[in-house]
C-alpha cells in the first residue's frame, strides 16, 4: 500500500488548480524518500510513497496519480522494470533518478519509456523544475491553444503520408490505428510537425520540449526519438549528422 507522508504547512509555489497534484514516489532508501516527500509537499504536491518496486507497482496499479519519480536501484523489481510494466497500460509521466547519472542506468531508464532524469542528490528546485515540465507536457493543450491566439491560424489536423496528427484533441493515427504516445514523445512530435523539413538541433529541442534553460543531455533526445520512431515509423524522422534532427512531408 502507498504511504502518504504528513503534509506541512504550505507554502509559495503551490501548483496552479484546484486539487493537488499527485505524486508517486518509488524509492528505497528510508531518508532519501522522506526528505523528498517533505520537500515536494512543501511546493503543494500530495506524495504517496512506496520503498521497492513491487509495491510501487500496486500503488500504481490503485491509480491517482499524476505523475510518478521512480529510483532505479530498487529491491523486488527495480525501477527500469517497473517502468516498463508501467507502460504496458499507461503513457503517465515518469522521471526516473539515478546516483551520479550512470550511462546505463540513464539510457536504460529512457529506453524503457521513461521521460526525462534526474540525479541523486539532486536539488529540490531542479527536481520541482522537473516535475513541472513534465505536467506542462502531460497537458499541453492550453499551450497549443496560446500558441493558435499568438500566432497565425494553422490546420487542426495535419496529414504526413501515413500518419494523422490531431492538434486539437492531442491524438495520433498511423494507417487508421491510434498511436500511444508518452507526454513527452507527444510533445516532440507536435514539435516535428509543427515544422516539417526543418532541421531541429538536439538543444532546441531539449529547451522546447523538456524546457532545459541549460545545456542538457542529447542522449535524452536521441532516445526518445528512437522511441517515437518505432511508433510512428522511422522513416518521418531523419537524422541531421552531427546537429539533431528533421521531419519529413
Amino acid at each position: 500500500m502507498p504511504q502518504y507522508e504528513p503534509v506541512p504547512t504550505p507554502r509559495a509555489g503551490r501548483p496552479a488548480g484546484g486539487d493537488a497534484v499527485r505524486v508517486l514516489l518509488v524509492e528505497d532508501d528510508e531518508t532519501i524518500r522522506r526528505s523528498i516527500a517533505l520537500a515536494l509537499e512543501r511546493y503543494g504536491y500530495r506524495v504517496a510513497t512506496a520503498p521497492d518496486g513491487l509495491s510501487g507497482l500496486e500503488a500504481f496499479r490503485e491509480g491517482g496519480h499524476d505523475l510518478l519519480i521512480l529510483d532505479v536501484m530498487l529491491p523486488h523489481l527495480d525501477g527500469i522494470g517497473l517502468c516498463r510494466r508501467i507502460r504496458e497500460s499507461s503513457q503517465a509521466p515518469i522521471l526516473m533518478m539515478s546516483a551520479r547519472g550512470h550511462s546505463l542506468d540513464v539510457v536504460s531508464g529512457l529506453e524503457a519509456g521513461a521521460d526525462d532524469y534526474v540525479v541523486k542528490p539532486v536539488d529540490t528546485t531542479v527536481l520541482v523544475a522537473r516535475i513541472r515540465s513534465l505536467l506542462r507536457r502531460a497537458a499541453p493543450a492550453a499551450d497549443r491553444d496560446r500558441d493558435r491566439e499568438e500566432g497565425p491560424a494553422r490546420e487542426a489536423v495535419w496529414v504526413f503520408r501515413d500518419l494523422e496528427v490531431d492538434t486539437l484533441a492531442l491524438q495520433v493515427r498511423r494507417q487508421g490505428e491510434p498511436v500511444a504516445l508518452t507526454p513527452t514523445e507527444l510533445r516532440l512530435l507536435l514539435e516535428f510537425t509543427a515544422q516539417p523539413g526543418v532541421a531541429l538541433s538536439r538543444q532546441r529541442l531539449l529547451r522546447e520540449v523538456w524546457d532545459y534553460g541549460w545545456e542538457g543531455d542529447s542522449r535524452v533526445v536521441d532516445l526518445t526519438v528512437q522511441r517515437l520512431r518505432k511508433k510512428i515509423g522511422a522513416d518521418h524522422v531523419e537524422t541531421v549528422r552531427g546537429h539533431g534532427y528533421r521531419f519529413r512531408r
